[in-house]
């Protein structure tokens, strides 16, 4: 199984604007969560396996997060016509089963990963209050086969710093996991970097 890697995009960097569906057709903006301290956008999808090896623990730590007000939305960017589990119908299903507490929206024109840069799934973006990049690397150790057990500590440890004031973590480790499946001939002049 090869493996992509997060862009590590420059910290600081804006967060770029979205206006997305979820499954359902409910519009969900980045000004919807104007008001919370952080924002995590995490690039996912239903069938990838390194993303189905930690979406059940991700959904209770999302949890953890919001209790803390951290705002935290799911984009799905797969074509889904090549990719049909990754389908809005299935993601509602998915959504459904797991119990997610956060929107998960389809990025059906991919402009939205375009934008942010994302590479893999599961990629994770930590926002702060201005929505200035603070953190974007990888959720724990944890990958499908390795063993290693899935904490969420560099992930959660740099939502306890932007929630606490202290600097953004200086080592910060790229996110690993499948490509954002591109529609043929969409593919962005990153990918394959």
């Amino acid at each position: 199984m090869s493996a992509t890697a997060s862009q590590m995009v420059s910290l600081g960097t804006r967060a770029p604007f979205f206006s997305l569906p979820d499954a359902n057709g409910e519009v969900n903006s980045i000004e919807d969560f104007k008001d919370s301290p952080a924002l995590l956008v995490v690039f996912m999808c239903n069938h990838c396996p390194y993303v189905k090896h930690i979406i059940g623990d991700f959904v209770h730590i999302a949890m953890e997060f919001q209790k803390k007000g951290v705002a935290v939305v799911g984009i799905n960017s797969n074509d889904a016509n090549a990719y049909p589990d990754d389908a809005p119908d299935q993601m509602s299903s998915k959504a459904r089963e797991l119990g997610f507490t956060f929107p998960f929206l389809v990025d059906g024109s991919q402009e939205v990963a375009k934008a942010y840069r994302a590479a893999c799934t599961p990629d994770f973006f930590l926002f702060d209050k201005n929505r200035k990049l603070f953190y974007r690397g990888q959720m724990d150790d944890s990958r499908p086969g390795n063993g290693k057990p899935i904490t969420g500590k560099d992930l959660g440890g740099a939502v306890d710093a932007l929630l606490s004031g202290a600097p953004s973590p200086a080592k910060q480790k790229p996110s690993l996991g499948c490509n954002i499946k591109w529609k043929p001939g969409n593919e962005p002049g990153y990918f394959g970097i």
